[in-house]
Formats: structure tokens, sequence, C-alpha cells
């Protein structure tokens, strides 16, 4: 009678279960681990390809108006003319009617005469948010971009 109890038993045993479940944990992590990276490092390139795109608009507005947007006006002017220019590209100078963000949802900051030497800079304050920091807490800034 117990042969015939172990012929007809389905299922897994606790021991089974559990160590399936440590597999598939372990592999979890490494997925997760994997793509957490790439998200970072695509919100990098994201903020990037921004940054050259708002630096490049900031010196067509230059090329056009013959003055760069006012730390006031900010980047700003790229969308919406102001009052004291008269030669400004119709539509302005960015394709959408925002100005875009940084990979993590914060604003740039335009600053005329920063301390580089350029005549102006566009930067993201990276991951954390604050000034400085390493890696993806790292500033970036749109003379950098390449």
């Amino acid at each position: 009678m117990n042969k015939r109890k172990r012929k007809n038993r389905f299922g897994f045993t606790m021991v089974e279960l559990m160590a399936m479940l440590i597999i598939i944990g372990l592999l979890a992590t490494l997925v997760v681990t994997k793509v957490a990276s790439k998200i970072d490092q695509a919100r990098v390139t994201t903020t990037k390809a921004n940054l050259k795109l708002l630096h490049n608009a900031v010196n067509q507005f230059k090329m056009d108006t013959g003055r760069f947007p006012t730390e006031e006006e900010g980047l700003m002017a790229l969308i919406e003319q102001p009052s004291d220019v008269t030669r400004y590209e119709p539509g302005g100078y960015l394709e959408t009617t925002e100005i875009p963000k940084d990979g993590w949802g914060n604003d740039f900051i335009y600053e005329l005469s920063p301390e580089s030497g350029k005549p102006f800079v566009i930067k993201s304050l990276g991951a954390d948010g604050k000034e400085g920091g390493e890696g993806n807490d790292a500033d970036l800034y749109s003379t950098d971009a390449d």
C-alpha cells in the first residue's frame, strides 16, 4: 500500500521549494543590479544630450539677437521671446514648448560668465541634486557635453 501512495504523490517537497526560491532570488538580484546600472547610465546620457541641445539653442539665440539670455530670463528665453528682443526665431529655439529637465527630473541651471571663463554654462546637479558629487551624483556641464 505504501508503494501505491508514493507513486501517486505529486508536487514538490518543502526543501525543493526553498531551493528553487533561493535560486530565483539570486537570479532576480543579478538582473535588478544590471538593469539599475543601465537606468543610471541612461539618465546620464539623456542629461548630456539635453545639455548639448540647450547649449546649441543658447548659441543660436545669441547669433540671432546679438546677446545671450540674461540670468533672469534664463532658459525660458529659448521658448518665450523677451520683450527687448526684435530678431527672435519664430516659435522659439526649441522644438518643444517646455524646457527639458535633466535625467532625474530636475531643472537645469543657466549661468552667465561662470568660473570656467566661458560666456555661459548650463548645468545639472546630478542624481543628488546638490553641488559637487561623484559618479551619478556628479554635476554635468554643457561645456563638457560631447
